[in-house]
């Protein structure tokens, strides 16, 4: 509970400067490259070529501007983050800073699990479906089998869940998703494909969408294996077959491209195209000055790092219960068995 225990206080001494501050985020995503060793059609990024990496003195000077800017929680990705070498020591220093998280195609984690549990907080592992469906959708035999070896080799290490991105060649495929989280005792975070203009474009058809939105929404309420608030679930089927717009704060979240730029105002606009450099910026002040009202109603995109924040409030108890309650049951439960396994 120690390393939990620090994670709540830093993150509450952190946010009292809201109080001053009108809009500061809390959550950052850092891609550590481009570079991936798979081929996922629905992806942009590794079409894209790294011209030069943050060092690790940059590294930590971008932790530490984030840390000042008021975020709590540091989540790393790429490409694939396990390509570098030195993806273990950037963790070891964001988790003295951060509660930390990695989100991996699983292809080198069960070699690379020892060196890194003890950073992270949590660990996202991409799995989009069957063995079949999942490896076609990721453009690379063998996919599947690395992701499911890589998850039961760090499920007893750290807590973990696999990331699912529904698209139209996998909407069929849900329920294997959820059969599979069941199986292997791990719950699934899903998100809704968006159709960069430099992918594949296999976003869902609206018409099975809406079906699999409601699907999910009755497979969480039957405590179904599925990380996601309902709301979350409700807000992108009212938005988009029904005409409710869900408000959407972008603040919340920054985040930071491989050279170390802010990518503003968010992940989709402008696609993940970054600007000043993050180590010579005051936050707060880019923050409390930039122009955020435009995109309050964009909807555009189902991202969980922008919906779920955007979503939650202290004056809705089924948020509060899952996100705040249950998920620190969850952290005790699995320290228990942390201890016991």
């Amino acid at each position: 509970m120690s390393v939990y225990n620090a994670v709540v206080l830093r993150s509450i001494k952190r946010n009292m400067s809201r109080v001053k501050n009108k809009k500061l985020p809390t959550i950052a995503g850092h891609k550590l490259l481009y570079e991936c060793n798979l081929r996922c059609k629905m992806c942009p990024f590794w079409r894209r070529p790294d011209s030069k990496l943050l060092s690790m003195e940059q590294e930590i000077a971008m932790m530490e501007k984030l840390k000042e800017g008021g975020v709590s929680y540091l989540g790393f990705e790429g490409g694939e983050p396990l390509l570098r070498n030195d993806t273990p020591e950037i963790l070891k220093e964001s988790h003295k800073r951060f509660h930390t998280s990695m989100v991996t195609n699983g292809w080198r984690l069960e070699k690379k699990i020892n060196e890194i549990h003890n950073s992270l907080d949590f660990l996202f592992v991409s799995i989009d479906g069957s063995k079949e469906v999942h490896d076609t959708m990721r453009g690379m035999q063998g996919s599947f089998e690395h992701a499911v070896r890589g998850i039961n080799a760090s499920k007893h290490m750290v807590p973990v869940a696999m990331s699912s991105t529904i698209t139209r060649e996998n909407i069929d495929s849900i329920g294997d998703i959820l059969d599979l989280g069941d199986k292997l005792e791990v719950p699934i975070n899903f998100q809704i494909e968006y159709d960069y203009s430099t992918a594949e474009k296999i976003s869902p058809e609206k018409e099975k969408l809406l079906g699999a939105l409601n699907m999910l929404i009755d497979r969480k309420k039957a405590d179904g294996p599925i990380m996601n608030t309902v709301q979350y679930f409700e807000a992108i089927r009212d938005s988009w077959f029904y005409g409710y717009k869900w408000e959407c704060r972008p603040w919340l979240t920054i985040n930071i491209d491989p050279e170390g730029r802010v990518v503003t105002p968010c992940y989709i606009i402008n696609e993940y195209s970054g600007s000043d450099y993050v180590w010579n910026i005051d936050i707060k002040k880019m923050w409390n000055t930039f122009d955020w009202e435009p995109y309050r109603t964009c909807n555009k995109c189902a991202l969980s790092c922008y919906l779920e924040p955007s979503l939650f409030k202290w004056t809705r108890p089924a948020m509060v219960k899952s996100r705040i309650i249950d998920a620190t049951i969850d952290y005790i439960k699995f320290s228990a068995s942390k201890r016991n396994f």
